[in-house]
């Protein structure tokens, strides 16, 4: 298949991926989490239930927007796994690469609308982000090669920098921050860098 045609089909996958969750947060807002069938979904789009699951791995994941992982985001991840420079530098540039990919901060008013309306999802989203670190951990343990102490290390480095991700994303949607989500998270990055040196008191 040539570069073109790939491009293609991967814009109209995510098109009927976009199309599948506003077609289900409609019908959230409209009848309840509740209301409304995967079936009747798939009729609203137009689209088959195998499809749909070709998308997302449940209902809930087409509310918030969850898809199956996006082609470019596995070639965003590979590159990382491969690559040879500092760990925490390559994972802080692939966490940006993937903010820009995807740019939350697009989703996040109609997602807080649907939280709001349908309280009992948050526990779905917070399922989602957990099996998202678990994803970026063995990364970090397949690019590291294992070893003694891999997956602790792995699981702090994913965590630590998820602290520095949600601190920047507040300033960007509840203090309106002008500054870009790469230039928040670097600086307290530079911050948390220092928090963690050896102490340079004298003896």
């Amino acid at each position: 298949m040539s570069q073109s045609a790939d491009s293609l089909r991967g814009q109209r996958k995510r098109e009927t991926s976009r199309a599948l969750t506003e077609a289900a947060r409609r019908l959230t807002a409209e009848h309840g989490f509740a209301g409304f069938t995967v079936e009747e979904l798939c009729t609203e789009v137009g689209v088959s239930r195998r499809t749909f699951f070709n998308y997302f791995e449940s209902k809930e994941n087409a509310v918030f927007g969850f898809a199956a992982i996006d082609p470019r985001q596995e070639a965003l991840e590979e590159d990382f796994v491969a690559r040879a420079g500092d760990l925490l530098d390559d994972f802080i540039e692939l966490t940006i690469a993937r903010f820009d990919l995807f740019n939350p901060l697009d989703d996040a008013p109609a997602m807080f609308a649907i939280i709001e309306q349908e309280p009992r999802l948050i526990k779905a989203a917070f399922e989602q982000i957990a099996k998202n670190e678990r994803r970026d951990m063995a990364l970090i343990v397949r690019r590291t090669g294992g070893g003694a102490g891999a997956e602790l290390r792995a699981e702090v480095l994913v965590h630590s920098i998820g602290a520095l991700v949600r601190l920047s994303m507040d300033q960007l949607l509840h203090h309106h921050s002008s500054d870009s989500f790469s230039d928040l998270v670097g600086r307290r990055l530079e911050v948390a860098r220092t928090v963690y040196a050896p102490s340079q008191k004298a003896d």
